[in-house]
């Protein structure tokens, strides 16, 4: 006999039903959605149940209530054009030489009393800090000394197994060593890296791609090679089938869940082809997905690490984005170079902070990590909501904004008359950090893109430095000339 849906996945369910038919076009803005009663007679649901469905599409922005009346589509509020594709630099692969400007251009983040639109990390009173500890002094009075040794470089047991369901979950099957405790998801994916390639290779990224990818690049001597890059949709297949005809390539590094700093998502089947293109051609795909669980949408898309039968797909996460920022807990499910990787880990950090990955499994298993999810996914998709509607109005004509559906980052395409770099420091004189473009690419080409952070919402300095960047980036256009 099959399960009875709990009730939680029920109010799910309905939500999913009707944000589908709002998508869609069947129920249109300013239509009324059925009554509870209506609903509760017709699908054999609770009231309870009903109000629940309500809330997460009212959360969402998709529905307005009206107080004696009920349940209204909400009007779609106008946009910006998102940004298009750009095609990569001609050319072929390049060295990498960015470094230097990331440490000059990031190094504000760090500073508290700066307006946080540069960082990468979400708003610290979005996470249960105070839950966390509480585990980890649970969990450390509980831990034998033989375990501190037993789980040095693989990590420790429970929590590698606690991963190994959440995996499951999203149909990924992982062999017990395959999983590799890690110092945050950047080393997961540094060690992935140095596994699958040499000095002089070549690595395909996307175009714009996460700076973090071209510092690992540079550090191990590699060269990047860009491939075109939907800011909806992801990486071109049919661009990166005709490059890998073209070019030797050793390794491909891209975000196929909410990428940085595109927040591009890439549908499910573009997934299963990439990952299939890929292993005709026997290459790697580095999958770098720490931004996974950060989905808007009422159902988590599959990694392309679900696809993957050869082995090929290297998935690296962490909690650092999702649940424990600082804690620097990440992980690789290395595939058929997990052995590779875990020798490489060996040999460079030898063990993350058991501390540090006891505290995080002992919440897991507490049960609250999904709900605290829900509350963070609904919070960043407000506060997402709110910047991209400030940027409606205050940037200038012809800013191109990105429409993600998850993640905490937009991409803007400012008019060219917009110097990014030099807004960039003209705003940090204000207290104000963005990211540049010029940070995202090998050749620095993205000279009129900023991503922003906006996953800042119980920062009430947000609205008023957003309209101060909009203002400035007016009087660019207005004086055509860079601030």
């Amino acid at each position: 006999m099959p399960a009875v849906p709990s009730s939680s996945h029920r109010y799910e369910q309905l939500a999913a039903e009707w944000a589908e038919g709002i998508a869609h076009g069947t129920l249109r803005p300013g239509e009324r959605l059925p009554s509870v009663r209506q609903t509760c007679q017709a699908k054999g649901l609770s009231p309870s149940t009903v109000f629940q469905a309500y809330a997460v599409l009212e959360e969402r922005g998709l529905v307005q209530a009206r107080p004696r009346s009920g349940y209204y589509v909400a009007a779609r509020p106008a946009a910006k054009p998102r940004p298009a594709p750009v095609a990569p630099p001609a050319g072929g692969p390049r060295p990498v030489a960015v470094s230097e400007l990331l440490v000059e251009l990031l190094g504000s983040t760090r500073d508290a009393d700066v307006v946080p639109l540069g960082s990468a990390f979400p708003a610290p009173a979005l996470f249960p800090f105070d839950a966390l500890a509480r585990s980890g002094a649970r969990a450390m009075r509980r831990l034998k000394p033989a375990q501190i040794t037993g789980a040095l470089t693989a990590g420790d047991e429970a929590l590698r197994e606690a991963l190994r369901h959440r995996h499951a979950l999203q149909g990924v099957a992982l062999a017990p060593e395959e999983l590799v405790i890690t110092h945050g998801a950047l080393e997961a994916l540094n060690l992935c890296l140095q596994a699958v390639t040499r000095p002089g290779d070549v690595v395909v990224v996307e175009s714009p791609t996460f700076y973090g990818a071209l510092q690992a690049i540079e550090r191990l001597h590699l060269r990047a090679l860009e491939v075109a890059t939907d800011p909806v949709t992801g990486v071109d297949l049919a661009a990166l089938e005709a490059l890998l005809q073209r070019e030797r390539v050793a390794a491909c590094w891209f975000m196929t869940r909410f990428q940085n700093p595109l927040g591009a998502l890439m549908p499910t089947d573009h997934k299963q082809a990439l990952v299939a293109l890929l292993a005709r051609h026997g290459i790697p795909l580095i999958e770098d997905d720490v931004y996974g669980e950060l989905h808007a949408g009422l159902q988590r898309p599959p990694p392309a690490k679900a696809f993957d039968a050869a082995g090929l797909v290297l998935h690296c996460s962490s909690f650092s984005k999702c649940l424990a920022p600082g804690y620097r807990v990440g992980w690789a499910a290395a595939g058929r170079f997990a052995r590779d990787v875990q020798r490489l880990k060996m040999m460079s950090s030898l063990s993350t902070s058991l501390p540090a990955q006891r505290a995080i499994a002992d919440y897991l298993a507490q049960g609250g990590y999904d709900r605290h999810l829900r509350q963070l996914r609904q919070a960043l998709a407000a506060s997402q909501r709110r910047a991209r509607g400030l940027i409606a109005r205050h940037f200038p004509p012809g800013t191109r904004c990105t429409q993600p559906e998850g993640g905490y980052f937009l991409w803007l395409e400012l008019p060219p008359a917009v110097d990014a770099l030099a807004l960039h420091r003209l705003a940090l004189a204000q207290g104000i950090s963005t990211a540049p473009g010029v940070l995202f690419s090998a050749d620095a080409r993205f000279t009129h893109h900023l991503r922003l952070n906006v996953g800042h919402p119980g920062d009430a300095r947000l609205d008023a430095a957003l309209r101060w960047l909009g203002e400035a980036a007016r009087r660019c256009v207005t004086d055509n000339v860079a601030p």
